[in-house]
Formats: structure tokens, sequence, C-alpha cells
């Protein structure tokens, strides 16, 4: 039999294990000061609730014990802060001896999350150890006979630059070979998932809302496959597949950490509604449960959390604060399908899913300009979505722009590094936007430096793409400010 055919075979036997085992969960953040218990919550979820797993941000003990012996099973989360010293076999086996033995079994723990998006926050010890970490954590729940327990590391979609079409999807230079590709071959030597968080609320425009909450649209053509897109979760999904195949580890898992819409915004975010929430999340569950896949990932269930059970009234922005499907009291703030008897808890429960968008047929081609993706709330947030930057990847457009009556500009943040911000400069510039002004001759070439060009091209990049927020972020490298950075004859776009 062939190397060819074995390979076949093998993924055809992953895609059917894959589409048995997915699941539909929550991550249960807990940035508030209004939730109920751990043990009112474990008690909620599996007497009222079809959610099967729940992911945490952190390994609490008392929420540990308050889901023994139910039928849920919990994803628990290593913060960053804590990574790096666990890259010692010896330091790892303390922490499975302290975290997981002492539940183990009557708490039914999936996996293990090591760190939460490093690429994107860093720092680059934190990034270059943190594969260590998660085969010394493997090693150490091997060597207690913990063989189910998967260990894995979500990513926001910081990790793939803008996509033009998800056939093109491939991963951030920089990082590709020195951190992807060992742990692709951790994840396929362990067969434990790829675990990413797409949203979609961070990666459209307007005019492609419909194509973003899996409503009825014309739909997007990938011109190099031929293949139609009728919602961008697909799109991001196969832009991350398509990263992964050109390292050829399109037979490693993929899991979906956190994903989501907000049910009320600022007034700015007229598209974070109650409609538009209902619409993504009850479709979203049908879609990844129902077997169909993506176009390049035919046949194949992810195991998906949802953002998130609750609303949080600590988080910084009304649209952070109105993720939740539930509210701190435990009645839904609508209801996407999870409940067990809608009619034993309170809130609006009437909120029709919206229709599937299979029925759609004609192409609409994506802007190549899509700023998108975004990411978990940082360390010190311990959960939840933040926008991101041109860098995060996403989907076939962007968010709102900035106010045009208030002119802002895009520069480097301090701590940006010259390898990053020489990477920003060999993205921006592979874009078709006019680097001729850092280059020798040009009227911003002086001051020679890498953090003077970035700055130039972050911000033409910034402006051609509409000053959206998200657009300037470069994987956290970037920040808007009011303090225009022209000089001289170097005249910056505004």
């Amino acid at each position: 039999m062939s190397t060819q055919i074995l390979h076949l075979l093998t993924l055809s036997l992953l895609l059917l294990t894959t589409t048995t085992s997915a699941f539909v969960g929550v991550n249960y953040g807990r940035i508030a000061d209004n939730l109920p218990p751990p043990s009112t919550v474990a008690k909620f979820l599996s007497s009222q609730t079809t959610l099967a797993s729940v992911k945490l941000f952190d390994c609490d003990p008392e929420t540990l014990k308050a889901f023994a012996n139910t039928k849920i099973s919990l994803t628990v989360n290593i913060p960053n802060g804590d990574v790096i010293p666990l890259a010692d076999p010896s330091a790892a086996k303390s922490w499975v001896s302290t975290n997981i033995l002492p539940f183990h079994p009557q708490t039914n723990i999936r996996y293990i999350a090591v760190g939460n998006e490093v690429t994107f926050y860093g720092p680059e010890d934190l990034i270059s150890n943190t594969v260590k970490a998660m085969t010394s954590i493997q090693q150490a729940l091997l060597s207690s006979n913990l063989t189910h327990i998967k260990v894995t590391t979500p990513h926001s979609l910081a990790i793939l630059p803008p996509l033009v079409s998800p056939s093109a999807g491939h991963f951030l230079p920089g990082y590709d070979r020195s951190f992807f590709l060992p742990l692709l071959e951790f994840h396929r030597k362990t067969k434990s998932p790829f675990m990413v968080n797409p949203y979609p609320y961070f990666g459209y425009n307007t005019s492609m809302l419909n194509f973003a909450i899996f409503k009825k649209n014309d739909g997007v053509l990938d011109k190099q496959t031929g293949l139609m897109y009728y919602n961008m979760f697909d799109y991001l999904m196969d832009g991350v597949y398509s990263a992964m195949k050109r390292f050829k580890y399109e037979d490693v898992d993929i899991a979906v950490g956190e994903t989501g819409w907000p049910s009320a915004g600022d007034p700015n975010e007229p598209d974070a509604n109650v409609d538009n929430a209902v619409s993504y999340n009850s479709n979203l569950i049908k879609h990844v449960t129902s077997g169909k896949g993506t176009p390049l990932m035919p046949n194949r269930t992810f195991d998906t959390y949802i953002f998130a059970l609750f609303n949080e009234n600590q988080k910084p922005s009304t649209s952070e604060k109105n993720y939740g499907l539930f509210k701190p009291d435990l009645n839904p703030v609508y209801n996407v399908g999870v409940l067990k008897s809608p009619t034993q808890a309170g809130g609006p429960t009437s909120v029709a899913a919206a229709p599937s968008p299979s029925d759609s047929s004609l192409p609409v081609s994506p802007s190549p300009s899509a700023a998108s993706g975004p990411t978990a709330a940082s360390p010190s947030d311990a959960s939840g979505p933040k926008a991101a930057s041109p860098s995060d990847a996403s989907g076939p457009a962007a968010a709102s722009p900035s106010d045009s009556s208030n002119p802002k500009w895009c520069v480097p943040k301090a701590d940006a590094t010259d390898e990053k911000l020489q990477g920003n400069i060999d993205y921006v510039c592979s874009k078709g936007i006019d680097c001729k002004p850092i280059q020798d001759g040009g009227p911003c070439f002086d001051p020679n430096t890498v953090r003077s060009h970035a700055a130039y091209a972050m911000n033409a990049y910034y402006h051609i793409n509409g000053q959206h927020d998200s657009d300037c972020d470069f994987a956290g490298t970037g920040v808007v400010t009011s303090t225009n950075p022209s000089y001289e004859a170097c005249q910056y776009a505004t």
C-alpha cells in the first residue's frame, strides 16, 4: 500500500473520529462582581442545559470541585504568567500533582490550555517556552496515567496575515517555523487539537453582516479553489487549515477555543444586538455539530466553546460586557437552543434563529484589506474577546472606522521590538502600499531606523484601510495616537 493511500486512510479515520466526538461548550469567564458561586453554576449547567463542556481561564480549585460528578468536562488554563517555569519537567509534575490529581477522576478534565494567545501577547521568552511547557505537562500527565487529558494552547487569528482567501492562509513569518512547526508536531504526536479563537464580529463590515452571522447572502468566492463561502466562520477556519496544510499537518484536529457575538454595544457598534447574537450563536451551534464541515474540511466538526457563559459587568466596554448567553441570575439573555427546558428560566427566549445560508449562490469578492480577527483578553483580564490587528487575519471585511473629524495616526508601541516592526514593514509593503518614502532617497528615509520606517508604513496601512482601530494593532505592536508624527518633508497620511 502506498504512503499516499495510508495518509488518506489516516486522515479519513481522523475525520470520522472528529465528527462523532465533537461537542459544544461555553467559556466561563468571571470578570464580574455579581456572578453566582461555581457550585450553583455547575448545578445549573448540568441540570438545565445541553452544554457538554466548560472552558475556564484558570485552574480554580473551587470550580474544579463544583463540577465533580457532573457529566460536564472542563478545559483548565495555565495563565501566561505561569507558563515559563513549567518548561522544567519537575515543575510541571508538581503543577499536575497540585492542580489536577486532587480532582481526578471525580472532575472530568478534558483539556489543559497552556497559556492564552501567546504569540499575540508575548513576550518572546513566553512564546519560546510554550511548547516546552506543553511537553513537560504532557509528560507529567503520562507519568500519572492521565492519558485522556490533552494539552493545547489557544491562538487568536493574529497568527495569520489578513486572509485574501481561505486557501491563501499561512502563519505569520517569524513564528511559522520557530513556533508553529514544533507545536503542530506536538499536536500530531499527542493527538491533541490545534485550538483557535475565530471572531467574525471583529472581521466584518456592514455590507458583509449577513456573511458574518450565518444569514442568507451571496457568498464569497475563493478564486484559487473555486469554492464558495457562505459564512465567515468557515472562511476563517479554512484559512487556519490552509496554514497547517502548508506544513503538511492537515491531519491535526482543530478546536475552537472562543467564538461569539455581543448582544449589546456602544453607539458605534450598532450590530452588537440580540438579533445578531442569536443568529450567530444559534447557527454556529447547528453548523459545527452538523457534520457538514467546511469547504476545505468536508465532514468535519470541531469541539467549540462559545464565548461566553455570563455577561460580565467588570469588562471595559459595553460589547465586552455583553457576550453572555446568560445573565448572572441564570436567566437567558436569549435562547440559542442550549436549555433543556426553556420554560424553566425567565428572560427573552422567543427570538427566532436566522435562516440557513446554504441556498446563497452569487459570489461577493472579499476585500484584501480585511482587518480583523479578535483575540482573547489580556492575561490581566483573564478572558474574552479583544479587537486585534491587520495581522489578526480575518475575513473579507473590516470593522467600523474611527471618527474622521478627530485625526489619528498609527505608530509603534514603545516596547515593540525591531524584529516585529520589521515584520510590519515587510507585510505592509507587500500589500501594494507605497513604501518609496521610507526607501533610500525618500523624504521619510531619515532617520534610518526600523522604528521610524515602521511608523510610516503602519500609519499608511491604517489610513488606507479606513482608520479602524483594529488596523493599527499589528499583533499588539501598534497604538493609535492623536499626535501627528510628521516631520520636515516627511508627511504622514491623515
